[in-house]
């Protein structure tokens, strides 16, 4: 018998190829002219843009090694040199998420998510609909601490033991399909409560203050952010309940869950630990309003360093190893690298002029309204929040000093809506349910599109209203 192929090697060879065509799309962008009024650097700057986003999606390469090959890009394309693709590389943002992964770890290692779950189902009892919205509102109420990912995969877990227990097999269930939809939507919605609720946040005040001049204070974020989720949770559960009626009226009896529950006992030192952690975390967040000395990084991480300590114990180095998401650090230090170089070369510039500078003469409500259904379209084309809100707020924050207008009015939008992937199960954090087969690609576009409008709306009243109010900190 010959040798039989490595079970590897086609994988190995679909990413050669998509490497290669990656490459040859680059050099072929390479040899055409930039368009009128860019700087060689700027499309140099658009064309790098593309060969990220290309390998990314494609995932042709590691999700790391993308964003090392952006670094290693910049002085290649003579865009920036070394230390300055580096040094805009290693930002707060990186290590604020890297305290966000601690806490994520911390919550789920003490056992304080599945008492929280556990709570939710006791208190909603056995009807279908009511569950569906137990599980989106507790996966919306953790997402306003921790990322969406996480929150979304503690969430999916539990739900299927409830499907499994209920006899529902994937795909072949209206009730499924409304659960598990609901919960990635619940992440996304639940995520824009508080700054730390979101990578995309962090990130995307980052950058208006970089670009726009502004500090977006915690309490302000939240000004907007609470009421969103406020409204939008039962909003979305409507939505789902109406498309995909639960075919069972009950899931069964609730003795289990009692009983799980009762086996929980009086809260662990290790629960007590973390909740002291996060509630001083809290405090000094909200703090940070009107100290801004209390920065919302050194709070992080220093809860972070907290969970290492001796007395404390909550979290080893070797977990943490483990348990962080590398891939996604490096990815967010190299979108926060090309959004400087964007700025640098004219890229952001040539932008706003070739796309936006119609703008100046337009209301609030328009403004806002336009530069949210703008953030959704790219979103529907490009399910990366970071790398969206990269590309669009640095042009935008251009757009607003230019006009004279307020930057947060035109940057929050993105910021915000930048989380709003609820068109098709294409970002990660929805790829978690749909691994799991209970819903199809296309049973999410019509329930998201309802709810990515209404995300629309509610955000524009918001921002129109309350914006002028609070503003941003010079």
């Amino acid at each position: 018998m010959g040798d039989q192929p490595s079970p590897q090697a086609a994988p190995a060879k679909g990413q050669l190829v998509r490497l290669c065509s990656t490459a040859g799309i680059a050099l072929a962008l390479l040899t055409l002219p930039p368009p009128g009024g860019l700087d060689p650097a700027g499309y140099r700057t658009a064309v790098l843009f593309v060969v990220a986003l290309l390998l990314w999606v494609t995932e042709a390469l590691p999700i790391g090694v993308t964003a090392l090959l952006v670094l290693v890009l910049q002085p290649v394309f003579g865009i920036a040199n070394i230390r300055t693709a580096f040094g805009t590389f290693m930002s707060p943002v990186f290590f604020f998420v890297f305290a966000m992964f601690c806490i994520a770890l911390v919550i789920v290692g003490s056992g304080l998510d599945r008492r929280f779950a556990l709570w939710l189902l006791a208190k909603a009892g056995t009807d279908s609909r009511r569950v569906v919205f137990a599980f989106m509102a507790g996966t919306a109420g953790l997402s306003t601490i921790m990322s969406d990912v996480p929150a979304c995969a503690i969430f999916m877990a539990l739900a299927l033991g409830v499907l499994t227990k209920a006899g529902i097999s994937p795909g072949r269930s209206a009730f499924g399909k409304a659960l598990m939809i609901g919960i990635p939507m619940a992440s996304y919605i639940g995520g824009v409560a508080t700054p730390v609720g979101s990578s995309v946040n962090i990130i995307g005040m980052h950058l208006i203050e970089q670009h726009g001049g502004v500090r977006v204070p915690f309490v302000t974020w939240m000004l907007i952010g609470v009421p969103m989720v406020l409204v939008l949770v039962p909003f979305a559960c409507g939505v789902l309940l109406y498309f995909y009626r639960p075919e069972i009226a009950s899931i069964g009896s609730m003795e289990e869950v009692a009983s799980d529950r009762a086996g929980l006992g009086r809260l662990t030192a290790p629960e007590r630990k973390v909740l002291g952690i996060l509630g001083t975390m809290m405090v000094l967040w909200i703090a940070s309003s009107w100290f801004p000395q209390v920065d919302l990084t050194l709070v992080g991480v220093a809860g972070a360093i907290t969970m290492f300590l001796p007395g404390i114990g909550l979290l080893t180095w070797k977990q943490a190893e483990r348990g962080i998401g590398w891939d996604v650090l490096f990815l967010l230090g190299a979108v926060t690298s090309l959004g400087a170089a964007s700025e640098a070369t004219g890229l952001a510039k040539w932008t706003v002029t070739a796309t936006l500078g119609g703008m100046a003469g337009w209301t609030a409500v328009a403004v806002v309204g336009a530069i949210s259904v703008l953030t959704v379209l790219v979103l529907f084309v490009l399910p990366i929040g970071p790398v969206v809100t990269a590309i669009l707020i640095p042009p935008i924050a251009l757009l607003a000093r230019a006009n004279g207008a307020d930057p947060l009015l035109y940057t929050l939008p993105v910021a915000f809506t930048a989380s709003c992937a609820l068109l098709l199960p294409l970002n990660p954090v929805a790829l978690i349910t749909y691994s799991k087969g209970y819903y199809r690609m296309l049973d999410m576009f019509v329930p998201g599109l309802v709810v990515s409008a209404a995300w629309v709306v509610v955000l524009t009243g918001l921002m129109v209203v309350l914006v002028p109010l609070v503003g941003g900190t010079p």
